[in-house]
């Protein structure tokens, strides 16, 4: 179904939320992405794709449900009816707790392994449209447009994922001194009604599944590289516009007992190839414009908004991560040993690092002068910084606790169906609380979770979500509050000098004393 007709019954029909189904349904609608040296016609019917697409119409339901609506949603200020809370402004410490509520609903409904569901650019957007006067300062009428933009993903319910980072290239060089000037995705045409845009850009991740893609650009541009300094929202199936996702790992999925996680939540990593693709200039908010093109990230609360969602998402998915570790251990008949509860002592108090972090960029949240609640950047920045390290601390963890168990399993779900295979399963594969097959089943999720191609691909992923840990590192620079803390060395290297010579009195009692110690 075209995007436009699909907008259009959305509108019409007024309060009604979208559900599952007619998500499924708007995704079918000619957009180009290439698979195995073939042009994909139908992602529903695709194996490397149907199971996710169908995950993220989960989301949909969850959100349309009578039961959830409550939390899932909020009135839009526009139109009076609900739309999804994933494009609730915050404005009080309230209104920033139910957005974390409403995104771990979703979170858990994935076990946080769908890192780009529908309320993660959905929060940029919301970072965006809380402080226009940044697009403003480039002019026309960007500023509007990124409103009214805003307003048209949230009042229609739509899905937005975002390519924002240059193919890798040449990184010695900037955009504009590649071999050719159309390699990264900028502007080779401008006319009255619009812009035109070739080149590249990646990564899109869920992109396969989304209505639209914010292409822009989070990389430090020079000057010379105005070309590519533009942000513009594009339909997934825009003419010239070509989806090229990482091999889906569902594709290879045999079966879902073998394989449970990547059957289902592989949401796909794309490379963007853009061909002449033509943009009106309602749908651009920023033009060859440098400055501007930096200051949407750390001069709106973008990308706190949508690292917030990120930390929700990924404490949900520590959480699974603790609680497969200890399923394990109780049908391993491990979980009473010292060394094993110390083992997972440490992983619940890495946890705990990340869940108290998330809670305190709520706690610590200041309102700006327009009213609009900023998540703390300290305690963003600073579990950020961490991420890397402790996530492939606490993965390593859970191998040691595993040991040879998440090798040693039945090659396959196919298995089962061999009577002498299975007296043989039955016998030797079980465990002191359960039979093979449970036991099988999760040693399998957790074989997907952390070594199948889907768990390591989460484990790169986790390394890299908010790019290299030295740039995180540098975002914690710039925002710890230094001065006080080098406040505390000036006070303490300002300390009046001590006068060692004693009091007359204590002199005396110092002096009575050693005679009578004598």
């Amino acid at each position: 179904m075209n995007l436009q007709k699909v907008e259009m019954k959305q509108a019409a029909r007024g309060p009604a939320l979208r559900t599952g189904d007619e998500y499924l349904r708007s995704v079918d609608d000619g957009r180009a992405i290439f698979v195995d040296g073939e042009k994909i016609r139908d992602i529903r019917r695709h194996k490397g794709f149907a199971e996710a697409a169908r995950s993220i119409a989960r989301l949909y339901d969850i959100a349309a449900d009578a039961g959830t609506r409550e939390l899932m949603t909020f009135t839009s200020p526009k139109l009076g009816h609900p739309v999804l809370r994933a494009y609730q402004i915050p404005r009080t410490h309230e209104d920033l707790r139910a957005r974390r509520l409403a995104s771990e609903k979703w979170a858990e409904a994935t076990f946080g392994l769908m890192g780009r569901t529908l309320d993660h650019v959905a929060s940029f957007f919301c970072g965006f449209a809380a402080v226009p006067s940044v697009f403003a300062a480039g002019g026309r009428n960007f500023s509007e447009n990124m409103l009214a933009f805003y307003e048209h993903l949230r009042d229609n319910h739509l899905y937005a994922s975002y390519a924002i980072v240059p193919p890798q290239i040449d990184r010695s060089k900037p955009a504009h001194k590649q071999t050719d000037p159309a390699l990264y995705a900028g502007v080779v045409k401008e006319g009255d009604d619009g812009i035109v845009l070739s080149g590249a850009q990646q990564l899109a991740t869920g992109g396969v599944f989304s209505d639209y893609i914010y292409l822009s650009c989070i990389h430090p541009l020079q000057p010379g590289d105005e070309n590519y300094a533009n942000a513009v929202a594009i339909p997934a199936n825009a003419p010239g516009l070509k989806l090229y996702p990482r091999r889906p790992f569902a594709a290879l999925a045999t079966n879902s007992f073998d394989y449970p996680l990547t059957s289902r939540f592989d949401e796909s990593d794309c490379f963007v190839v853009l061909d002449n693709v033509f943009v009106p200039w309602e749908r651009v908010f920023i033009y060859r414009n440098i400055e501007v093109c930096r200051d949407q990230w750390w001069k709106t609360p973008a990308h706190l908004y949508g690292n917030h969602q990120a930390q929700t998402r990924y404490a949900t998915k520590l959480r699974f991560m603790i609680g497969l570790a200890k399923r394990m251990n109780e049908m391993t008949g491990n979980d009473s040993n010292p060394a094993v509860q110390t083992q997972m002592g440490e992983l619940a108090a890495l946890v705990s690092v990340v869940e108290s972090m998330l809670l305190s960029q709520e706690y610590l949240a200041k309102i700006d002068g327009n009213g609009v609640l900023w998540p703390s950047r300290t305690t963003l920045y600073g579990v950020m910084a961490l991420q890397s390290e402790l996530n492939a601390r606490m993965i390593d963890t859970i191998r040691e606790l595993t040991g040879a168990a998440m090798i040693s399993l039945p090659s396959s779900a196919r298995d089962f169906d061999n009577p002498q295979m299975m007296s043989d399963i039955e016998k030797y594969m079980r465990s002191a609380s359960s039979d093979a097959k449970d036991r099988l089943a999760l040693m399998r999720l957790a074989w997907d979770f952390i070594g199948s191609e889907f768990g390591n691909r989460h484990q790169q992923y986790e390394k890299f979500y908010g790019g290299a840990s030295f740039l995180l590192k540098m975002n914690l620079f710039h925002n710890f509050d230094f001065k006080r803390a080098t406040a505390l060395v000036d006070d303490a290297l300002r300390l009046p000098d001590v006068e060692f010579s004693a009091s007359p009195d204590l002199e005396r009692s110092l002096q009575a004393e050693s005679r009578r110690g004598a």
